[in-house]
């Protein structure tokens, strides 16, 4: 499962035209789910965006999660994140899961950050979709759930 995070200012998702999820700050999470990934890959991804420590203390230093500021979290799956473009130009997608997974192990993500108590917002599953951010900082980062750490594997 792969994750590209965004620390925004404000963030929201579109289809046909209308609003279907907003935030003011928080993270905007691209989502992308993997063939053979499961709700153990999705939790532990949810569980990471959660208490990254990217947002601003009262000295100014990355050393709080959306959790501690109080910011919520707008989640768009994002099959294209899997897309494999070594050969040829254009990406095969043969590495993503299969919608119903995809769907499944997605709605998985948006629970846990829900159960955590964080305000989440959604797109719609496989829509075509308009998504706008105010990135602050700019912040992004990618996370991969296959290059966790032994320790985070058995937590």
């Amino acid at each position: 499962m792969i994750a590209v995070v965004q620390r925004v200012s404000r963030a929201s998702v579109r289809v046909d035209g209308e609003t279907v999820g907003a935030i003011a700050e928080g993270l905007l999470v691209l989502l992308g789910v993997a063939a053979g990934d499961t709700a153990d890959d999705a939790d532990w991804l949810a569980r990471k965006c959660a208490e990254l420590r990217i947002f601003r203390d009262d000295d100014g230093k990355m050393n709080r999660s959306v959790e501690d500021c109080g910011g919520a979290v707008l989640v768009v799956s994002q099959f294209t994140l899997l897309g494999d473009c070594v050969k040829g130009r254009r990406p095969s997608f043969a590495s993503a899961a299969p919608p119903a997974e995809a769907d499944r192990l997605y709605r998985s993500f948006a629970r846990v950050l829900q159960e955590r108590g964080l305000p989440v917002a959604t797109g719609v599953f496989q829509a075509m979709m308009d998504v706008e951010l105010i990135n602050d900082g700019p912040v992004t980062l990618l996370l991969d759930s296959t290059h966790r750490s032994r320790k985070d594997r058995d937590r």
